[in-house]
This record gives structure tokens, C-alpha cells and sequence, in this order.
């Protein structure tokens, strides 16, 4: 099962607090393990130009846009990632995970953000969520997720407090409805 490119839905009562009501993309799932980017908890005390000013790159006047710097999962605080439309791809650096989505991690992609250039949409991540062998697949076993479709729409363009409830509405499935325990048969 490979999971690449999908959204991870947290479900109520997986035990971890960090993931309560998640949506975390994933851009790589494989035997090796997954590694995925939280899409709906915003930081906000850190703007993109907070960001760019602390790199020390000056963006252009009218390259100015509203990127929402999220709290990508709890590994690595300090590693930046864009995650991002498939339009724009940095030499080596960009992992393509469909026609839609690729996410770059250098400061090649904030440099083409910060002066006009870069993807038509982006979402910029502090840390991530990694899964070691099996580990995603066990979560699922015990009832920790769900996955639905990703959609640029979803994943770039709705308002972060709504996303988890629109994720789970791409699968028919109402918040009430949910339950944290895994059922038996």
C-alpha cells in the first residue's frame, strides 16, 4: 500500500495529542517507511516574512504573498519544507510526488517565492511527521487514521481550521460519527 500524495486523517482518540484533529499530506510512503507534512495547524507567531527576514533574504515589494507558515509535525522543528503546486521543480532538490504536488526543501524555493518567482501555490512547513517501517500501517490497524484524496483545493486553498472537517466530508464521513475505537469482527 503506498500512500504517497494522500491525506492522513487523525482520528479521535489515536492517544497522541500532537495529531489531534491532523491532516498531514504525505509525500513519501514506501516498505522503508513515510514522511508527511501537517497542512492544518498553523504557527501563529511566525509569518513568512518573519521567516524570510531571519534568512536573511529580502523579498521584493511586489513579489509579496500570504504564505501560512504551519507547524509540519513533531520532527526536526528547525528543518524547513514548501510543499507545493507541481509547477515549479528545483534542479535535485524537489521531490515530485504527482502531477499536483512536489516539496522542496532548500532556499532555492524561498529565494523564487520572495521575488516573484516559485510555485503558483505553496504552503511552507516547519518540521514533519515521519513513520518508520510498518509503523503507518500498524496506526491504521489500530484505528490512528484514515486517508482520503488529496486535493490542491483541500490542501492549499481552504482555511486551516476547516480542513480536517473537509477531508472527512471527501469520504462521506461526519466528526459526530467518529469513534476512537477500533471495532472487531
Amino acid at each position: 500500500m503506498d500512500l504517497s500524495g494522500k491525506l492522513l486523517i487523525a482520528m479521535p482518540g489515536m492517544g497522541d495529542p500532537r495529531f489531534e484533529r491532523a491532516l498531514i499530506f504525505l509525500c513519501a510512503h514506501s516498505e522503508e517507511g513515510a514522511m508527511g507534512l501537517m497542512v492544518n495547524k498553523p504557527l501563529p507567531d511566525l509569518s513568512f516574512d518573519d521567516l524570510l527576514e531571519q534568512l536573511s533574504i529580502e523579498p521584493a515589494e511586489s513579489a509579496r504573498r500570504d504564505i501560512r507558515v504551519h507547524l509540519g509535525g513533531p520532527v526536526e522543528h528547525g528543518r524547513g519544507f514548501v510543499l507545493h503546486s507541481g509547477d515549479y521543480e528545483a534542479p535535485d532538490s524537489t521531490l515530485r510526488v504527482d502531477d499536483r504536488f512536489a516539496m522542496t526543501a532548500t532556499l532555492d524555493i524561498l529565494e523564487d517565492i520572495a521575488h516573484g518567482g516559485g510555485p503558483a501555490q505553496s504552503l511552507f512547513a516547519l518540521g514533519y511527521a515521519g513513520w518508520g517501517p510498518e509503523q503507518l500501517e500498524s496506526e491504521f490497524r489500530a484505528n490512528g487514521w484514515l486517508s482520503c484524496e488529496a486535493s490542491p483545493e483541500l490542501v492549499f486553498g481552504t482555511d486551516d481550521g476547516d480542513k480536517w472537517e473537509r477531508a472527512l466530508e471527501t469520504l462521506g464521513v461526519s466528526p459526530l460519527g467518529l469513534s476512537g475505537s477500533a471495532g472487531r469482527a
